[in-house]
């Protein structure tokens, strides 16, 4: 597949960071059994990561802006282009030894994101996307799965967890999506989850409470995959208000009228 020059730019950037989390992915593995754990160690992987991306992508475009998890955001001098990283999607996973997270890139042109890097480093799975020219897992051209009703489908979800999110809104949410679907998931990285249903992995996505830098990549990767995504009421705040439905065109609307079905006595 052919890659434009800020594609490659961000691949390149993905890669580099990559290998640091690598390394300190092996290291996280073997602090599980000491005294102190890894927490802080991980910690400091998640900063490290964020410099090399935000030092990269900035020596390559030095006035685009810059949106990260980790650091004050950077406005940009030429007021169109913002960058939007995510530098350790799935830090949980991450901090037990779970193969399962992500470096996420996005590129913003002017409120719309028009270029998508995600790569999980230990699995070397990289997805990448931009804004009219498909989306692609390696070298694989990516398409959404076609089932068209829920009860075939596998559905993935982010859970809130101790201290996060709104826990009796999300279990009342679950039961009713549980009561439709094959199959429900949650494997505790939004931007490989939005890859997966770009790859049609599995049908379609749901989830509260995000930032931009955990979905503003997969949302193009879905959407260059025939998918469709918006928030929760169908529209396309999903950046601004931190909820997200994905799917295919049938999956995504049948999936957004079952999480929003009434809350029993209200």
């Amino acid at each position: 597949m052919a890659r434009s020059a800020l594609l490659n730019v961000m691949v390149q950037a993905a890669f580099k960071a990559g290998k640091s989390l690598s390394r300190d992915f092996g290291e996280v593995q073997n602090l599980q059994v000491s005294l102190k754990g890894p927490g802080d160690y991980v910690s400091q992987a998640d900063h490290k990561a964020e410099k090399l991306l935000r030092e990269e992508l900035l020596k390559a475009r030095p006035t685009y802006g810059f949106l990260g998890e980790e650091s004050k955001e950077i406005i940009g001098t030429d007021g169109a282009h913002r960058w939007i990283v995510d530098p350790l999607d799935g830090t949980t996973n991450f901090l037990h030894g779970i193969p399962h997270f992500a470096i996420s890139i996005a590129l913003e042109r002017q409120g719309e994101i028009v270029c998508s890097v995600i790569l999980n480093p230990a699995t070397d799975e990289l997805y990448t996307a931009e804004r009219g020219g498909g989306a692609f897992l390696n070298d694989r051209r990516l398409r959404v799965a076609a089932r068209k009703s829920l009860s075939d489908a596998v559905v993935v979800t982010g859970t809130p967890h101790l201290g996060h999110g709104n826990h009796g809104t999300y279990l009342v949410e679950l039961r009713h999506v549980m009561g439709e679907v094959a199959g429900v998931r949650r494997f505790g990285a939004a931007s490989l989850d939005l890859g997966y249903v770009a790859a049609g992995r599995v049908d379609g996505y749901w989830e509260r409470g995000l930032s931009a830098w955990d979905i503003a990549a997969g949302m193009l990767l879905i959407r260059e995959a025939g998918g469709w995504v918006t928030d929760l009421d169908g529209g396309n705040k999903s950046m601004e208000d931190g909820t997200i439905v994905a799917g295919n065109e049938y999956i995504r609307k049948a999936l957004q009228d079952v999480v929003r079905r009434p809350i029993p006595g209200k």
